[in-house]
């Protein structure tokens, strides 16, 4: 990375449009069992020499990233996901009109361009809480993402999609080669260009990684 992109990153504004993890967060459906736990294992209290903690996650806790496994039987792990098309610019679009699902309308209004990374901006980011209607990706606004030849999307929900049986949305983007990013919180991001940096932690051999994702505009 040359100086004068360091400079311009270094001279614009930071979001961190990622999810905290916490006991008690929206998590899919609410589910009990998919809620994180915090273990104490070490502390001051009684008589150790540090302040240690268990983490107990969902792969698919807050803000992270869905790999090809995760919809589509034995195809690729996290790890393979490689940082060139997560350390990339990436375009917020503009969605909060839409009630129910982007649809391949709405996704023709957006007017993606090959190789683009677009990250949708719903009426889901105006209340972080489940939703059982939240704004999600259908069948059809899928397929023509990917025949629009997109490298990426993300939403501002905890999932992609709902209410599909066939998982289709997943499938068609995964199958694809193209990246699924789930749990952003856009509020306060205006549409337009941005340069994000989307680091999935370094599992191996699962089909999801929590992210820390940052975009500089």
């Amino acid at each position: 990375m040359n100086r004068e992109i360091l400079e311009a990153l270094a001279a614009s504004t930071l979001y961190d449009v990622s999810m905290t993890i916490k006991p008690g967060m929206t998590v899919w459906r609410n589910y009990p069992h998919k809620q994180p736990e915090f273990e104490t294992t070490a502390d001051y209290k009684n008589g150790g020499h540090s302040h240690e903690s268990r983490l107990h996650l969902d792969a698919h806790t807050g803000t992270h990233l869905d790999a090809p496994l995760h919809m589509v039987e034995g195809a690729a792990t996290i790890e393979t996901v490689t940082l060139d098309k997560l350390v990339r610019p990436c375009r917020v679009v503009d969605m909060t009109d839409v009630a129910d699902a982007v649809h391949a309308e709405d996704v023709a209004k957006a007017r993606p361009q090959r190789g683009e990374f677009l990250l949708l901006k719903t009426r889901n980011s105006k209340d972080p809480a489940w939703d059982d209607n939240f704004v999600f990706v259908a069948a059809d606004g899928a397929t023509a993402l990917m025949n629009a030849g997109v490298a990426g999307v993300g939403i501002d929900a905890v999932g992609i999609e709902r209410s599909q049986a066939d998982h289709a949305t997943h499938k068609t983007l995964l199958s694809s080669g193209i990246v699924i990013l789930e749990g952003l919180r856009l509020l306060d991001v205006p549409p337009g260009e941005y340069f994000m940096v989307a680091a999935p932690l370094k599992f191996e051999g699962v089909e999801a990684g929590l992210a820390r994702v940052l975009l500089f505009g």
